[in-house]
């Protein structure tokens, strides 16, 4: 009898925006079990089967096989040996053997003392979780004793404060109706701020009041708590709090519902059950079916909305409903989420512990995924948190967003300029919990202490309630002795981002310096800022992201706040990179980290533009910036530009304030700190400087009551070629600095030497034309 043929297998070439083939020659294995990832067939019902093989021709004896695999992405349930391994898939059948031919066949090398994180299978994954109720956060078993020890003590783990300060209010709050949504179905700011502070205060009426009533037994408490909920479950769930309505209003609401029939079950009757049950499954349903059938994050995992939804609300309303539902979808949806999170999570990242959206979107992306984490390890013992990413990310804000800092950093933040929001210090406490990095721990005391009362400002309240973050931490994670942070360098190398920090516990002798050149270009919350540098020093922001992140598309994002004019970058012929919707020209609007290095007396990083630059001016062939840190002191920047025609040049230097001007030298002071800068050596000739206030073509509805910054203009004449440097000194109004240079170019090269007060010198190179 013959063989069936084998079909072909449809293996296209991974493009910028899709997920690609992993493990491979080229990528680092940071864990061990690898991350196995690859691009689907077209049909969404395949299965696969996966081999691995320390043999190349994968022989049977030596080589294991992992069959039926629902997805594009697996992470296998066993460690491997360290060495060097071969991997191949295939689309199976039901009895899990090849239906097609097997993949190109990829290498990996797993190196001694990984990381181990195996996951589960799906068949024994929750098979030991409990099928009773409450699940998300307590569980039966620990709610016992939780009551017991919050009637020994009520200030238990700081119940009363939770009690007092997050349930109680909502008692006497009337119950909200269901929105109204949008004057003619016409989004407008005002409307979608107010709707979504609105929702979530629903979702934590309901939380809150289901918390505190089944913790105390009181039945007034029960009571109002589920007047709340099943207003909510008779909300059209595919009406104006939709996902397609307006997604972040019905994430609340979905949330509302998880916890209100999670916590109170068994004080519903089962029509009430139903109820809530059926609006919560028919929403649950709809965020899924976006989330892994129309934006196919497995396929497209720059999504940010649809990524966040995940642990924001897939992950907690599937732990609700699980085994409650009659086709057992909430399975499926969990089991996807999981093995996203392991998988896949993040996009925006690698083991480094970056986040290519910026400080303030880990924040919230950071935030959600914690209590994602929480609720799956309290709920099935599934551990996230030894993933090498989440055990080394809290090493992002804190080296590129100190707790004193406002405008240094990139990506968009909605805090217009405030201190980073109190959710950054209390996400930096959860990761110190978890690994017992001290540092983490300052970082939340020192952003906690520089922020009081803030708690309601819309960008904390309006996503978090903190005393409730509160408890929960403190039921779940240890609190960990804070210690002072090191100073020096990270290089995030998956993002494209350094962060520089010296003497960060001291004001006085702070300095950060962010450089950013990164693959991800300006998808999403990234901007069009490859080789741009942010820098605060002495307690005060000085270099900094200019404009405000009033809304997403507003004209304030769109004409000012993406593009590379707002940034301390470059123009060339007073064009900078493409940072507009069109997401594959945003992806390769790319740059890339040549080098970061620490040296004995400096810091040194090296950037590469080029590609960015040349989305919008193709002539040109060469675009990089070198930064040397000199004694942890100041600045030497150098630019070098090439091109097939002659361009000009715009060096961009945004700050607080106006500047004072010189013929080649400019200096900026602030409240208590300044800095000058001199432009040392240009090869096309001295520029002609000059600033500008405010945000050209910017709507001024969209920043009417904010600050407005100044831009400094560096113009460079037209060349085909740009060497320049430019020194940059930031200090204490009450302890001002000076450095002296001079020029030696008798040969070559131009040789540039930097002196200060205690005599100690620094030399950069910069090469010339070649002489003829």
């Amino acid at each position: 009898m013959l063989a069936t043929p084998l079909m072909k297998l449809d293996e296209p070439k991974a493009g910028r925006l899709t997920i690609q083939y992993a493990p491979d020659e080229t990528s680092e294995v940071a864990e061990n079990p690898p991350r196995f990832t690859w691009l689907p067939v077209i049909e969404d019902e395949a299965q696969y089967v996966l081999r691995v093989s320390r043999k190349a021709d994968f022989p049977a004896s030596d080589t294991q096989v992992f069959a039926n695999i629902p997805l594009n992405f697996f992470t296998p349930d066993t460690v491997f040996e360290p060495g060097t391994y071969h991997w191949c898939y295939a689309v199976c059948d039901a009895a899990g053997k090849p239906v097609t031919n097997w993949s190109t066949p990829r290498a990996f090398t797993l190196a001694e003392g990984l990381p181990e994180t195996p996951l589960l299978s799906r068949k024994d994954r929750f098979a030991k979780a409990t099928q009773a109720h409450p699940r998300l956060w307590m569980t039966p078993d620990r709610l016992e004793g939780f009551r017991k020890a919050v009637e020994a003590d009520p200030d238990h783990c700081t119940w009363f404060n939770f009690y007092e300060g997050s349930v109680l209010p909502w008692m006497d709050r009337e119950v909200m109706n269901e929105p109204a949504g949008y004057p003619n179905h016409t989004r407008t700011a005002p409307i979608w701020r107010q709707t979504y502070i609105d929702l979530q205060e629903f979702w934590y009426a309901v939380r809150h009041l289901a918390i505190g009533g089944v913790v105390t037994g009181d039945d007034a408490m029960l009571a109002r708590a589920k007047a709340w909920l099943l207003e909510a479950a008779s909300w059209d769930p595919m009406g104006v709090t939709s996902r397609a309505y307006t997604d972040e209003w019905a994430y609340r609401v979905t949330n509302a519902l998880a916890w209100g029939y999670d916590w109170l079950f068994d004080h519903m009757d089962e029509d009430e059950r139903a109820m809530v049950r059926a609006a919560l499954l028919t929403r649950t349903r709809d965020i899924a079916d976006h989330a892994i059938h129309n934006a196919k994050i497995h396929l497209f995992p720059y999504d940010s909305h649809a990524v966040r939804s995940v642990s924001l609300t897939l992950v907690p309303a599937c732990i609700a409903l699980l085994g409650d539902d009659e086709d057992d979808e909430a399975r499926d949806w969990l089991n996807y989420c999981t093995e996203f999170l392991f998988t896949v999570y993040t996009p925006w990242g690698d083991s480094d512990g970056g986040w290519a959206e910026g400080t303030n979107y880990w924040m919230m992306g950071i935030a959600y995924l914690i209590d994602a984490a929480n609720r799956l390890k309290s709920f099935a013992g599934i551990d996230i948190y030894k993933r090498p990413f989440f055990q080394k990310t809290g090493d992002f804000p804190l080296f590129c967003k100190a707790p004193n800092t406002r405008r240094a950093t990139f990506g968009d933040d909605s805090t217009q300029g405030d201190l980073p929001a109190i959710k950054t210090g209390l996400n930096m406490r959860q990761f110190a919990g978890v690994t017992g990095n001290g540092a983490y721990q300052w970082y939340c005391d020192k952003n906690l202490e520089l922020n009081p009362g803030t708690e309601t400002a819309f960008y904390n309240w309006g996503w978090w309630d903190t005393r409730f973050d509160e408890l929960a931490f403190r039921t779940d994670f240890p609190t960990i002795e804070a210690t002072p942070p090191k100073g020096g360098m990270r290089h995030f190398r998956g993002i494209g981002w350094v962060g520089v920090q010296h003497a960060m516990d001291d004001p006085d002798a702070h300095i950060q310096f962010v450089f950013k050149s990164s693959k991800f270009g300006s998808i999403s919350h990234s901007h069009g800022d490859q080789n741009a540098f942010c820098m605060a020093a002495f307690g005060e922001d000085l270099a900094i992201q200019s404009g405000h992140y009033v809304a997403f598309n507003s004209s304030m994002h769109r004409q000012w706040r993406r593009q590379t004019r707002s940034k301390n970058a470059i123009l060339i012929n007073g064009k900078g990179q493409y940072a507009d919707k069109d997401k594959a020209r945003a992806m390769a609007a790319t740059g890339r980290i040549i080098e970061a290095s620490e040296h004995d007396d400096h810091v040194y990083i090296k950037g590469d533009a080029t590609a960015a630059y040349r989305t919008l001016s193709p002539e040109v062939t060469l675009a990089e910036r070198e930064i040397y840190f000199v004694r942890n002191s100041y600045f030497v920047i150098v630019d070098s530009v090439d091109a097939e025609a002659p361009v000009s040049l715009d060096f961009l230097l945004h700050a607080n304030g106006r500047y004072d001007l010189g013929k080649t030298s400019f200096r900026y002071e602030g409240e208590r700190a300044g800095f000058y800068g001199q432009v040392i050596w240009s090869e096309a000739g001295k520029p002609v400087l000059s600033q500008e206030t405010g945000f050209p073509d910017v709507d001024p509805a969209d920043y009417e009551g904010l600050p407005v910054s100044t831009c400094l203009h560096a113009r460079y004449p037209e060349a085909t070629r740009h060497r320049i440097a430019t020194l940059l000194v930031p200090y204490r109004l009450d302890a001002p600095k000076r450095f002296f240079h001079f020029l030696d170019d008798q040969g070559y090269d131009a040789d540039l030497y930097f002196t200060d007060p205690e005599e100690n010198t620094f030399r950069v190179v910069m090469k010339k034309f070649a002489k003829t």
